[in-house]
């Protein structure tokens, strides 16, 4: 569902880039929060245990919000 949630901004990063340009603020927050969650799936708690799954579910987000915040403008 992770995934499927970020793949979502496909359609605003398409309208960005074709002048219906989207409020910036919630796919920044949405990449600052993958990148948080991406740093504790890479270490863990402990700091040593990685978990794929929180990974793999979280980089989409990084990579599409960034793409909608930068298209944004």
């Amino acid at each position: 569902m992770s995934v499927l949630m970020y793949v979502s901004y496909i359609p605003q990063i398409y309208g960005n880039l074709h002048g219906n340009p989207s409020n910036p603020i919630q796919p920044f927050v949405a990449m600052i929060n993958c990148i948080f969650w991406t740093i504790h799936g890479l270490f863990g708690l402990d700091g040593h245990t990685r978990d794929k799954a929180i990974i793999f579910a979280n980089v989409p987000g990084i990579i599409f919000g960034f793409l909608a915040f930068l298209t944004s403008f």
